[in-house]
């Protein structure tokens, strides 16, 4: 037979074969796959805590899977409430964990600092958001420094109310938002890693002097803190990224100190630049308008409230 009918009944064959294994493939294996392409995002969110309409973790949580879930975008969000997840196996496969939750001693995962080192061991990135980037000095204080670049430290860093006004940082977690104002318990002077080795500022602004009209305490007012505010007017970081080092999984992580007003979340740049934030830490490529999502109506908002 002359070479060019074998390379044409290969080639042939090679089609049936194709063909074949196509329409004899199950209908669930193409679902699979895709679900296989998706990176996980793992919200964890916290108890009950607060006022109505103040550190709504759930609701919260819920509202910020849901748009990414919607986003098309190739993730697949799900929510663990009450803190801590009771069957850790949730956390498998991973591509970020995001922690909207009390702080403090209080963190859910202040007991739980190996396996959080273990998952940001895979490569998956890590969020936190208002309170939970606030952590106990010492180990679990050094675990965040290694985890997501810095964190909030009693004695360090203040919590007051106020009105910041923010020029984004050019980033990929800031594509499509603009500048913008808002009220917020807007944490800051965070204790960041030395030199600021890996973290970028994201959103930054000088507070006004009557955020420090408190007085002195583990959250309200130090020396150190004055001295950078009133006297050498430092701006200060209320949200950042940062990049791991390959020795703690080379991922990515962020922290965001606002969130404490439920409403808030109707905004759409403060919306926007935490779902940019989230799909930036799964590495997945954030849109060069920002991950898509509708403001949410009255209605949606008062959806998946605590009881309180």
């Amino acid at each position: 037979m002359p070479t060019s009918s074998r390379s044409l009944l290969i080639a042939l064959g090679c089609v049936a074969a194709a063909t074949f294994a196509f329409m004899t493939q199950s209908p669930a294996e193409p679902a699979k796959a895709e679900a296989a392409a998706k990176k996980k995002i793992v919200f964890v969110a916290g108890k009950p805590s607060h006022a109505a309409g103040e550190h709504e973790h759930r609701a919260g949580c819920m509202l910020l899977a849901e748009d990414l879930n919607q986003s098309g975008l190739p993730v697949e969000a799900v929510v663990v409430t009450n803190g801590w997840p009771q069957d850790e196996s949730v956390f498998d496969g991973a591509a970020a964990v995001v922690f909207y939750a009390d702080g403090g001693e209080g963190h859910p995962a202040i007991k739980h600092l190996p396996k959080l080192r273990e998952i940001a061991g895979t490569g998956a990135g890590i969020g936190c958001i208002h309170y939970a980037v606030e952590i106990t000095k010492g180990e679990p204080g050094n675990a965040f420094l290694d985890l997501i670049g810095g964190y909030f430290e009693g004695g360090w860093s203040v919590n007051p109310h106020w009105d910041a006004s923010f020029k984004p940082a050019k980033h990929e977690i800031s594509r499509g938002i603009g500048d913008f104002k808002i009220r917020d318990e807007w944490y800051y002077h965070m204790r960041f890693r030395e030199k600021m080795e890996g973290v970028t500022p994201i959103l930054s602004d000088l507070p006004g002097p009557e955020t420090l009209s408190r007085p002195d305490g583990f959250h309200s007012g130090n020396p150190e803190v004055r001295k950078a505010v009133l006297e050498r007017k430092e701006p200060q970081h209320v949200m950042w990224a940062f990049e791991r080092e390959a020795s703690a999984g080379k991922g990515r992580a962020f922290g965001f100190t606002g969130g404490h007003f439920h409403k808030n979340w109707q905004h759409d740049d403060h919306r926007g630049i935490v779902l940019n934030a989230i799909a930036w830490i799964a590495k997945v490529e954030v849109p060069e308008k920002g991950v898509p999502s509708k403001t949410p109506t009255d209605e949606e908002m008062k959806a998946n409230l605590d009881k309180k």
